[in-house]
């Protein structure tokens, strides 16, 4: 019996090992984080609001699978950013805040007014779900809309968690000038 309440015990936790939960911060805490880190990790930014129905399926469902999860906190700062908060950041140089910051919501999935750190990651096209990746200068290398799967978020997140981006840039550039050389620069 003790040997059987030992092999559970240790099931257990494992299964709660394996399951930990996304380490989603606010943009202050990564910043933060970031500063201790001798080693920089890319950025990973959940841009959503409060009436999003996509948005809580993708909490409800993709941000739970455990492979998203390990994979989101070995490899990147995950950030969850309400894209209507009254919050101010500064990154880059630049003040950021909401659009409207008198505007009070009549309730927390009322719709609100844009944060204008939320329209410059977009580029101003406000659809929720997003996802911006930063790299590890903080420097934007990608924009996602829309719901993902677990399997479609993490191809993305490995494209880019391990720079296989990078290698695609590389052969994009290459096609192009062979295309630019074989055509005679025109």
């Amino acid at each position: 019996m003790t040997k059987f309440i030992f092999v559970l015990t240790l099931f257990l936790s494992f299964q709660n090992f394996a399951q930990a939960p996304i380490n989603w911060m606010t943009w202050e805490e990564m910043v933060e984080q970031r500063e201790k880190d001798s080693i920089k990790k890319k950025v990973y930014i959940d841009l959503y609001t409060g009436w999003c129905g996509w948005c809580k399926k993708m909490d409800a469902s993709t941000f739970l699978d455990p492979n998203i999860a390990q994979y989101m906190n070995d490899r990147y700062y995950a950030v969850k950013l309400d894209a209507e908060m009254l919050d101010t950041i500064v990154f880059n140089g630049h003040t950021f805040i909401n659009s409207e910051p008198s505007f009070v919501k009549t309730n927390p999935n009322a719709r609100g007014r844009t944060h204008w750190f939320a329209y410059s990651l977009l580029d101003g096209s406000m659809s929720y779900p997003s996802y911006a990746i930063l790299d590890e200068n903080l420097n934007r290398i990608a924009v996602y809309p829309g719901y993902k799967s677990p399997e479609e978020l993490l191809g993305i997140l490995v494209f880019f968690g391990a720079n296989q981006y990078q290698q695609y840039h590389n052969y994009l550039n290459k096609a192009w000038n062979d295309a630019l050389k074989n055509s005679g620069g025109k």
